[in-house]
């Protein structure tokens, strides 16, 4: 819903805008000339997750995800591609954004009851906390159990605390991968020095995948207008 209200703000304004957040596929269908997505979008992790699916066998997977946009968008292509492993989807578990703890243990406790065991989970770093914690709680994070996070969640995993990633230990996670280069490794140096002498209370923080998409869209769009500037002076 922010993004689509930023997207129709952006066209009535006609100022251009750059997202480094909006991982939904269904923004891509909107078309505005004045909205561009610097990140990658859910749907391209959905191959891996198949993939994964595929090689150890199992024949079915429940998708769990937060009922709005985010959640919803990438729910057609990632039921396409566990279809094309021949995986069957038998339920789709939709969890509301302000779900309460009973609301939660109700819904795992209906996932109890179902033969499938294996679980792809899409939704924010907080309410998916929430949802392995009540899922250890139950006893649905030991032996026979599948969790598999996309990267909505794992792209946060450095962000979370001790307790909540114990109630995580297990689980299979996806996220882009950036090779580890000489360059990467200073840049991430640079930047935490600077983030340190301009935040020292902070101690724990770390550059992740969006913080990257970020520095180069920035960059890239800094590089295009000097180019520009320099070829209008040139005349």
């Amino acid at each position: 819903m922010q993004a689509n209200f930023l997207i129709d703000l952006g066209d009535k304004a006609q100022v251009p805008l750059i997202s480094f957040l909006a991982t939904s596929p269904s923004l891509s269908s909107k078309g505005s000339p004045y909205f561009f997505r610097a990140t990658e979008i859910d749907s391209s992790q959905v191959r891996a997750i198949s993939d994964i699916i595929k090689s150890f066998g199992w024949r079915e997977a429940v998708p769990i995800y937060v009922d709005n946009q985010f959640g919803e968008g990438v729910l057609p292509y990632l039921v396409d591609a566990l279809q094309q492993v021949k995986a069957r989807v038998p339920y789709r578990s939709v969890i509301p954004p302000m779900a309460t703890d009973d609301q939660l243990v109700a819904e795992l406790y209906k996932l109890m009851t179902m033969q499938t065991r294996v679980f792809i989970v899409h939704m924010s770093d907080d309410l998916g906390s929430r949802v392995f914690g009540k899922a250890r709680e139950l006893g649905m994070m030991n032996e026979g159990y599948v969790w598999i996070m996309t990267d909505g969640l794992t792209n946060y995993l450095s962000t979370l605390n001790d307790s909540v990633m114990n109630s995580m230990e297990g689980t299979l996670g996806v996220r882009p991968y950036v090779p580890r280069t000489k360059e990467l490794i200073n840049f991430r140096v640079r930047w935490r020095r600077k983030f340190q002498q301009e935040n020292p209370a902070i101690d724990t923080a770390k550059l992740d995948f969006f913080g990257l998409w970020a520095y180069d869209a920035a960059y890239a769009l800094a590089t295009a207008i000097e180019n520009v500037g320099t070829t209008i002076f040139g005349f």
